[in-house]
């Protein structure tokens, strides 16, 4: 891509702010100001953050959003270009091949999450990676991308393992990414929307939910994983109080005195 460095930098940091902040800012407007009264008995938590809460998580968030555009130059502008599989015409591989290296992208994605976040919460670097993005201890949709820097440099790398061990499209690499902070918002709104037990399903007891990033904000250990509970399960780390949450979520969604569903 022979474009300039100041505009690849600016067009990286446009594209990035509008995939956080077009994203956070609709469900936080939906969820937290304008279905607040009518939704709050159903939030997973009762209380909602305040103002100074909202303010520490969008700050941390833009520096985050500064660190992911220039970990893109790098990517994209730097020597280390010469390492992508990179592809420019998807009849190379197909339509059925873009799909799947956007699944592969995922579950590659979670995997380095999972093991990433779990050595963060190790008592010697918690405090100087991870304290930042658990200060909100009952999360909003503005808390997707509030990570100290240092976490913020290590969340971003794992773009250099995309697009070094897997052929893609800068479609699919879109894709993926707009996926990738519509689940993180997601995973901090507060609300469950997922159906009523769907922690109990054959498939939803694999899929992370909301409840549960939810209790790993609130308690700090367990609940690892990002898009799904794969390794949480296999190793004995999704947290014993989920279910519990998940039923007593439901059962808050039931009585709540305007049912609509999610």
């Amino acid at each position: 891509m022979n474009i300039p460095l100041p505009d690849l930098i600016k067009a990286l940091l446009t594209i990035n702010f509008l995939r956080y902040f077009l994203t956070a800012s609709t469900v936080f407007l939906i969820f937290y100001v304008w279905k607040k009264k009518a939704w709050g008995g159903k939030k997973i938590q009762g209380t909602f953050p305040k103002l100074k809460d909202y303010q520490r998580e969008m700050g941390f968030s833009m520096i985050t959003l500064a660190i992911f555009s220039m970990v893109g130059v790098l990517v994209i502008a730097s020597p280390l270009h010469q390492f992508n599989l990179v592809y420019e015409d998807i009849a190379t591989y197909g339509w059925g091949y873009w799909g799947l290296s956007i699944v592969l992208m995922i579950f590659l994605h979670d995997t380095y999450f999972y093991w990433m976040h779990r050595l963060m919460h190790h008592p010697k670097l918690f405090k100087y990676f991870h304290l930042i993005h658990h200060k909100s201890t009952n999360p909003s949709p503005w808390a997707a991308y509030a990570f100290h820097p240092l976490e913020a440099v290590i969340e971003a790398s794992i773009i250099f393992l995309i697009v070094w061990l897997i052929p893609y499209h800068r479609t699919a690499l879109l894709t993926f990414l707009t996926f990738m902070i519509t689940y993180n918002v997601y995973g901090h709104l507060g609300y469950e929307l997922y159906p009523k037990r769907f922690h109990k399903h054959f498939i939803g007891r694999w899929i992370n939910t909301s409840v549960n990033h939810n209790l790993h904000h609130k308690h700090f250990e367990g609940n690892y994983g990002l898009y799904f509970l794969i390794w949480d399960r296999w190793l004995g780390t999704v947290r014993q109080d989920y279910d519990d949450s998940y039923e007593q979520v439901d059962q808050q969604r039931s009585k709540s005195a305007h049912p609509e569903h999610f």
